[in-house]
């Protein structure tokens, strides 16, 4: 995306970005079921925390855009380093995590002054850093190019460390050279865990994140072809398989080592979605439009449908 696209996006926010609504209000007052994207701005990761914002990362250059999910306005906030932002995650301290796709790298950016706070590089060469969990004690991104989580622990009252740690991967979770393996994560109900779903194969895992040991989920023969970005709410999974324009609803079991398929979810707007984040009692997806020819003039659109 070009930064003139990013400079006349920023003109249309005005309404602050931060202020927390409360559940009743949001009811209250209906937001937008879906709103544009700057043209050409390639998305694929969505955050949202506690206030009604949401934030996206753009595979053309990096750049982070902002939406007020209660007026569908936006801005970028936060110029890219020139290669991609995928997958995103927001804390409540404030801080998004970004994956670096193949840049092999990941940076923590202040949400409200979109300053870079710390970048981190995990891999060199035949790297994909494509998605990211915050857990109490550190936040982790999968490489869909390598058997590896790199891990950037969290010092005292949450402060950055100056390098990160890699977990190999080894168990059940085998590697496929050249293609997209490991992809989205989260944490198990639990919490003692993260969950993993590896694109090429339809499989999810559960992850030891202190050993990398991983073990097949018990879907009970459900395949996530396709399997992109996750979230999980309370014992509930929700699974982006993109090409499919498919979420697909899963009861999990609180270990997180077996689930059942509850339902799956399509919408003639989906249009390649990728990751998903919820508020209030919404779901918002990014339509990434993988199968579109992107140019600077390609238009791209968040989407949101009631949770399950």
């Amino acid at each position: 995306m070009s930064r003139t696209l990013g400079a006349l996006a920023a003109v249309v926010l005005g309404v602050s970005l931060v202020t927390a609504v409360p559940a009743t209000a949001a009811q209250a007052h209906p937001f937008p079921s879906g709103f544009p994207l700057p043209n050409g701005f390639l998305p694929e990761g969505i955050a949202i925390g506690s206030a009604p914002t949401a934030y996206f990362g753009s595979r053309a250059d990096g750049d982070l855009f902002r939406v007020d999910l209660r007026t569908g306005r936006g801005e970028v906030f936060s110029q890219g380093p020139g290669t991609a932002s995928v997958g995103l995650k927001v804390d409540r301290r404030g801080r998004l995590f970004v994956a670096g796709g193949a840049g092999g790298d990941g940076r923590v950016v202040d949400a409200e002054t979109g300053e870079v706070l710390k970048s981190y590089r995990f891999a060199t060469s035949d790297t994909f850093v494509n998605d990211v969990v915050i857990t109490d004690h550190a936040a982790y991104f999968t490489d869909s190019r390598k058997a590896a989580l790199y891990r950037v622990g969290f010092g005292r009252h949450g402060g950055l460390p100056e390098s990160h740690s890699v977990i190999p991967l080894t168990g059940d979770l085998v590697l496929t050279p050249g293609v997209n393996n490991a992809n989205g994560i989260a944490e198990t109900p639990d919490g003692k865990a993260l969950l993993i779903v590896q694109s090429n194969t339809g499989q999810l895992h559960r992850v030891d994140p202190r050993t990398g040991e991983t073990t097949l989920v018990d879907l009970h023969g459900e395949v996530l072809t396709n399997g992109d970005g996750l979230l999980v709410e309370g014992r509930t999974l929700y699974v982006v398989q993109n090409r499919l324009n498919t979420i697909a609803v899963f009861s999990l079991i609180k270990d997180g080592t077996a689930g059942k398929l509850v339902t799956k979810v399509t919408d003639p707007r989906f249009d390649v979605p990728t990751t998903v984040a919820s508020f209030g009692d919404r779901l918002y997806l990014p339509n990434a439009r993988f199968t579109t020819p992107p140019t600077p003039t390609t238009t791209y659109n968040v989407v949101s449908v009631p949770e399950v």
